[in-house]
């Protein structure tokens, strides 16, 4: 019979284990940094501000290209 085979884990079973470990290092990891370098990354908070707002500009006015002006018209053309 077929089924007289012992249940073999599976790979992904075994994956799913690896996840958590890489997960929770990944946690841990991340708390070090951050409580150590949290005066570098406090002062560099102003000037990822002002960075945000060209790239805001840039990225949120894509639609704006071609000479469509139908928004300006109430959506009618």
């Amino acid at each position: 019979m077929e089924n007289d085979r012992p249940a073999e884990p599976t790979r992904h079973a075994a994956l799913r284990g690896y996840n958590w470990i890489f997960i929770a290092f990944l946690a841990i990891a991340a708390f070090f940094l951050l409580s150590e370098h949290r005066a570098h990354l406090l002062g560099a908070l102003p000037f990822l501000l002002l960075l945000a707002c060209p790239l805001m500009h840039l990225f949120m006015h894509h639609g704006h290209q071609g000479g469509n002006d139908a928004h300006h018209e109430g959506g009618k053309k």
